[in-house]
């Protein structure tokens, strides 16, 4: 190949390389995470310290408030007499029997709300005259007080569990059922022709296209739906006080009948750190994965666009 020739391609190659380097040098100010992970126990830290500055300053202003004898000690404790209630209390079997009775309400409670609101958000999303019929109430009984059913439940089912398992799925299976329903509704049309291109039909469209594609909404909505239904049922142990039993809400109750209110602060920071809890090992857990599967989360979302931006730079030097 003549001199003049490989000049001319040697030129064209580093042309398109500074391009490629530009380019990508674009694209990396997309990332989302860093290249090299830090240390986990700086990760760990990165992670809580917000978290406990928060706290901090919670406690700071319930200790002023305490020092400037905003109310009487009796109504307002101060931090260490609450702290000092609920660590004697964590090595009590009746604070944990509570905590379970309460987490097995919960728990039943939520999974029937999932299979109520999830059958419901299918519907509305595949039939337009249940969508038309039943949509708009769907919101308007996720704005619902949840205190405002409990008049109707105690009526239909009496001081039963029923009644609270009633309150608590009427709460909780609006915000699940919008969920799926926003989820299905924001999946690209350009999905679902694919999906029919490639065979898929009716429930197997909505099993391998649709819900994939919409689950990070879904995951919000079920985010929703579980705080939903864990104030629903603070709220139902509150009111609904069935004999025999020990729960979270029924320890509140008896707190404020006795005038604890150590007691009564301290039940109110162990529900809080469990919806918490639940929040972030449960939920937040799904979330990520479900973001990590989509490529949401990491640098590798844009490798794909990376690598076909750097073929077609290539190909190009190599025809110049």
């Amino acid at each position: 190949m003549p001199t003049d020739a490989l000049r001319t391609a040697g030129a064209g190659h580093a042309v398109a390389h500074d391009r490629l380097d530009q380019e990508l040098a674009g694209l990396d100010q997309l990332e989302l995470t860093e290249r090299t992970r830090a240390p986990v126990g700086l990760r760990l830290w990165s992670a809580a310290w917000p978290k406990v500055a928060a706290v901090m300053l919670v406690v700071a202003i319930w200790q002023f408030l305490v020092w400037r004898e905003w109310k009487p000690r009796f109504v307002l404790p101060s931090p260490l007499e609450v702290g000092s209630t609920l660590w004697n209390d964590l090595f009590t079997a009746e604070l944990w029997r509570a905590v379970g009775y309460t987490m097995r309400r919960a728990v039943v409670g939520f999974a029937v709300s999932i299979l109520i609101g999830g059958a419901l958000g299918i519907a509305v999303t595949r039939f337009r005259v249940l969508r038309t019929a039943v949509g708009s109430m769907i919101t308007g009984l996720q704005t619902m007080p949840s205190i405002a059913w409990f008049p109707l439940a105690i009526l239909l089912f009496k001081l039963t569990e029923q009644a609270i398992l009633f309150v608590v799925v009427l709460g909780a299976a609006p915000s699940i059922a919008n969920g799926i329903i926003a989820g299905v509704d924001s999946v690209p049309p350009l999905l679902r022709r694919a999906g029919v291109t490639m065979g898929a039909r009716g429930v197997s469209l909505y099993r391998d296209v649709v819900i994939p594609a919409a689950m990070p909404t879904v995951v919000t909505g079920l985010k929703q739906g579980w705080a939903f239904s864990w104030r629903s049922l603070m709220a139902g142990e509150l009111l609904v006080i069935i004999p025999g039993t020990t729960s979270l809400g029924h320890q509140l109750h008896f707190a404020r009948e006795f005038s604890d209110a150590d007691g009564l602060i301290a039940t109110m920071i162990v529900i809080l750190v469990i919806g918490i809890l639940v929040d972030s090992l449960v939920f937040g857990r799904i979330e990520r994965s479900v973001l990590l599967r989509r490529g949401l989360l990491t640098e590798k979302a844009y490798e794909p666009v990376r690598t076909m931006r750097r073929r077609e730079l290539m190909a190009a030097a190599a025809v110049r």
